[in-house]
């Protein structure tokens, strides 16, 4: 089976930790051990988020004032280097070592006259107090949102409209290889008026870009895991209730969070509504039974309705 997994942020940093090198490792390593459950037998592709990282780079380089800091395109980039180098060495140390691996940069394309650049909702970097990032977004011209209690910067995040690497993806895969691209959702990118490919400033949504990437591929199944065990209605509700199967047009009537389960459900929308294949979002420590069928929230255009967990 040919199985798309887009890994959430909480895999490589959860909320709170500090961003350091070791503390993306070792949660990295983590999640490492429960692909490394279902890469044996299946055509594995990993894409993963980048929010955090690409973040601290920008406040890196906006630190060292002797240049202008480096565009958001760069900055996907090197996080995708980076990322890939770590799930590529911490999976390859679990699975047999004759298994190939292979991190790709991953160039996608968006539309430069996207409505998204307009209106910012992608949250990157750390999280601050209100305080803080008020005072942040008037001193560095931010556009800043809420994130649960805590307040993020938040970028521009088009939708995703072709990803150029889709061949040599499909060359790899046929070669036996684990194939980690499209990571952060992507490095974007739009043709100018004499049609010349530019980086341009934004970040695409990785869950978008994996239910794109999983369409392209022809892939059995898209996982998008994350830190909860399903997708719930009614999520800030005491009467809230984790759907376990629905069709993309039972969805539709229903609110998600945007900037966090709402991109989630759209992606697996389209995925499902495209292909008639499966996508499930569910807990990455169930990633085995999610697999199975028997664990996440399962978007299936051949459902009737929503059925809710018992």
């Amino acid at each position: 089976m040919r199985i798309v997994v887009a890994l959430g942020g909480n895999a490589l940093l959860r909320r709170g930790e500090p961003l350091t090198a070791e503390a993306q490792r070792d949660n990295i390593r983590l999640a490492c051990r429960q692909l490394a459950r279902i890469a044996p037998g299946n055509e594995l592709v990993v894409a993963h988020g980048n929010g955090p990282q690409v973040g601290l780079l920008a406040l890196q380089g906006a630190a060292y004032e002797a240049v202008e800091p480096y565009p958001l395109d760069v900055l996907d980039a090197e996080t995708e280097g980076m990322i890939g180098y770590v799930i590529e060495q911490e999976l390859g140390n679990l699975l047999p070592a004759e298994t190939p691996l292979a991190t790709l940069l991953t160039q996608v394309e968006v539309d430069a006259d996207d409505p998204a650049f307009h209106h910012p909702t992608k949250p990157i970097g750390p999280v601050y107090s209100r305080e803080e990032a008020e005072r942040l977004a008037r001193e560095k011209n931010w556009s800043i949102a809420a994130d649960g209690d805590r307040y993020r910067r938040v970028v521009a995040s088009p939708r995703p409209q072709r990803i150029f690497a889709i061949r040599p993806i499909r060359w790899l895969l046929e070669k036996g290889s684990v194939v980690i691209c499209a990571g952060g959702g992507g490095i974007p990118t739009a043709y100018d008026a004499a049609g010349q490919l530019q980086g341009i400033e934004a970040v695409i949504d990785k869950d978008r870009c994996s239910a794109l990437l999983a369409e392209q591929l022809d892939a059995d199944l898209l996982i998008i895991a994350t830190d909860v065990d399903a997708a719930y209605v009614d999520w800030q509700s005491p009467s809230r209730r984790a759907i376990a199967q629905a069709s993309p047009e039972a969805l539709d009537g229903h609110e998600f969070a945007e900037g966090s389960m709402a991109p989630k459900i759209q992606a697996a929308c389209d995925f499902a509504r495209h292909t008639g294949r499966p996508a499930t979002i569910g807990a990455l420590a169930d990633i085995e039974a999610i697999v199975q069928g028997r664990a996440g929230t399962r978007i299936d255009r051949h459902v009737d309705g929503i059925r809710y967990r018992p």
